[in-house]
Formats: structure tokens, sequence, C-alpha cells
């Protein structure tokens, strides 16, 4: 297993950066059993974003637009509703059976040093799951008079989950200072298995690499 420590400025560079290691040092690695069975090249990845409140939160080439960002959080992490057919949502999971945001804004308005404030997204029966939440942990530190968080991915991918997750992040992040009476700090993150689908390898280059530098992602 091939693991990488990223620091980036910000969301945008954090993604150029991340595609262009999974391009460049990925292991390939074929997926058996999910919600795509499929090839991909990937990498284990410890992140540390500095500046992760920086605007835009979202680069100029992804694969999305600043909109999608502020409906994604507010449907998938902010409120604890899952659409029908859906087994769940980051949001549903935080807010029920217990609401684990209202819970956390609540302590820090009480303890500031409290070292226990830890959003759990994944449950135990999730084991039996064809497809069970890429985000699992959501970890929760004031220092200095700043909210950080510190996340894991269990399974994450790179070319369009990643800068849309850590993106809606920053807005929960954000969010959650403000009720607290503090100002956002860093975003950390952790996964195993960050990605490139298959299908993926072309948008990739494209980002990565000048038409006359382009080198193949196999």
């Amino acid at each position: 297993m091939k693991h990488f420590h990223i620091e980036a400025f910000d969301i945008p560079d954090a993604w150029v950066q991340v595609v262009k290691k999974i391009c460049e040092e990925g292991e390939t690695f074929d997926i058996e059993r999910g919600s795509e069975i499929t090839r991909t090249k990937k990498i284990a990845l410890s992140l540390d974003i500095e500046n992760p409140e920086n605007r835009p939160l979202v680069h100029k080439d992804a694969p999305f637009s600043a909109d999608y960002v502020e409906s994604y959080a507010l449907e998938y992490l902010f409120i604890g509703e899952k659409h029908k057919g859906e087994e769940y949502t980051y949001g549903e999971r935080l807010r029920k059976p217990v609401d684990q945001i209202e819970g956390i804004i609540g302590r820090y308005k009480e303890f500031r040093g409290d070292r226990q404030n830890t959003m759990v997204i994944r449950h135990p029966e999730d084991i039996n799951s064809p497809d069970p939440p890429c985000l699992t942990v959501i970890d929760t530190e004031i220092l200095n008079e700043k909210l950080h968080f510190v996340v894991y991915f269990r399974s994450w991918d790179a070319f369009a989950g990643f800068p849309a997750n850590l993106a809606g992040l920053q807005l929960l992040k954000e969010y959650m200072a403000e009720r607290i009476g503090i100002s956002p700090g860093k975003t950390i993150a952790f996964s195993k298995n960050i990605h490139l689908y298959e299908r993926q390898f072309e948008l990739a280059e494209n980002l990565i690499y000048p038409k006359t530098e382009r080198v193949a992602v196999r």
C-alpha cells in the first residue's frame, strides 16, 4: 500500500495535487464489490489543508458548480432526511437518532477544551450493506479559538467526490463555528483508498497534463 502525505493551501489546490499524485504513483485496484465494479488507481492519503475557507471552494475545472456544492451540503450534510430509495445520507446519520451536530455545538459552547466531540456516520450493521458510507468519521477540536475538522473516508472518489465532499464539509464547519462563536480552522483528511475510476483516467489527464506532456494513466 502506497501512502502519501500532501500539504495544500486550499481545497482546489488539494484536489489538483491529489489527482496528480494518483495519476503518477497510484496502484491498480480492481473493485470486486460495491457501487461500481471496475478498475481504479489508488493511494492511501493523509492530507493537511491550511486554508480550507479560501474562496472559491471549487476549482474552475471541477465537474460541478459552486451552486451544486451548496445544494449538496444542504441535502446531504445539513438535513437529517433521506430521499426515497436512498439507504442513508450523511446528514441523516449525523442528525438521527441523535443530533450530533447540535449536540457538539452545545458541548463546545460549554467546554471549549472538550476532546470528545466526534461525529460518527458509519454504523456496525453497515458491514452487511452493499454500499456503506464512504465518510465514516468527522472528528473535531477547538484550538486557538478555531474549529478544526479531522475526517476519515474508507473509500474516496478523487475526481468528483473529493472536491464536493471537502467543500460541503467546509460549509458545515463554518456553520458550526459561527454557532459556537469562533472561527473555522483547518481540515485534515485521511483515506486508505482514494482513487480514480477507469472512466475518469482521461479526465484526470486533461486536468493535470498539458497535451504536450500527456502521460497515460494505466
